[in-house]
């Protein structure tokens, strides 16, 4: 039996205009009153998917749980109380943030523990933001000086191409130490830095510890780079049918569905109902 179902937000459970389906919405209630946990793993911050917990009835609910940051936070929903903050170390963000100030074309992303900063910010990514209810503050300054006594939980930075990403990624490397980086690519736009053993599925181990679930009770639905380390983490992987290659190799199922047809419904109801 499972007893968790760990999910990705975009392009995995949100439909491509940002919005929650009424039928995903039903199952995951649905496996909630089961007492199966829904905790969305989100490379996003958990501040820009409040309105969506509530729609699936997980707003400030005591015992109900949201990972974000690819992993950097874990938190429980009643208060957004943090469980486990893997923060990255001054000094490497600030490294992997001035690679990102050095590329003219590349919107670059310092998130905070509650809040976002962008420097450099680009009209498309923007509004890819806004479109997902995520709000930001726009640098001004490359100042990095500002974050000092902040938790940063990773840097990501959106540009247009995978191969302009990889050549960030590489950038980034000759600054700081590759082996205290964990890197991965999301939504077709973003190359994402946390520190090392940090990622979706170190999170979901650690949260599924604290609850006394085990990995063979774990379902995680994903689509893109970024969602790989909890599909290889787990006893179920999904894939959505509209996730790359890589993860849909990764996966034990693939849906029928993509992301705006219901695919997290069709999950539910074959696997936990």
């Amino acid at each position: 039996m499972y007893k968790m179902i760990v999910c990705d937000l975009d392009e995995t459970l949100m439909n491509d205009d940002g919005t929650l389906s009424a039928k995903n919405t039903a199952a995951i209630k649905a496996a909630a009153e089961k007492g199966v946990f829904f905790v969305p793993n989100s490379g996003r911050s958990y501040t820009s998917f409040q309105n969506d917990l509530e729609t699936m009835g997980l707003r400030n609910q005591p015992h109900q749980y949201s990972i974000s940051y690819n992993g950097g936070l874990i938190l429980e929903n009643a208060g957004n109380k943090p469980l486990a903050v893997n923060a990255m170390p001054y000094e490497l963000a600030k490294g992997v943030f001035e690679a990102g100030v050095a590329d003219e074309r590349a919107a670059t992303h310092v998130y905070t523990q509650d809040k976002l900063y962008i420097y450099n910010p680009v009209a498309s990514d923007s509004a890819y933001l806004e479109n997902r209810g995520v709000t930001f503050e726009v640098m001004n300054e490359p100042d990095f000086s500002r974050f000092k006594d902040m938790n940063i939980m990773k840097i990501i930075m959106a540009l247009p191409t995978m191969a302009d990403r990889k050549a960030m990624r590489a950038a980034a490397e000759q600054r700081v130490d590759a082996s205290k980086l964990a890197v991965t690519y999301s939504s077709d736009r973003y190359v994402e830095f946390n520190p090392a053993g940090v990622n979706k599925g170190s999170a979901t181990l650690q949260l599924g510890k604290l609850l006394g679930i085990t990995a063979d009770e774990i379902i995680a639905a994903g689509d893109n780079g970024n969602d790989l380390p909890m599909l290889n983490a787990v006893g179920l992987p999904v894939s959505v049918a509209n996730g790359i290659d890589t993860v849909k190799a990764a996966a034990k199922y693939v849906t029928a569905a993509d992301n705006n047809h219901d695919a997290l419904a069709e999950v539910i109801n074959k696997f936990v109902l």
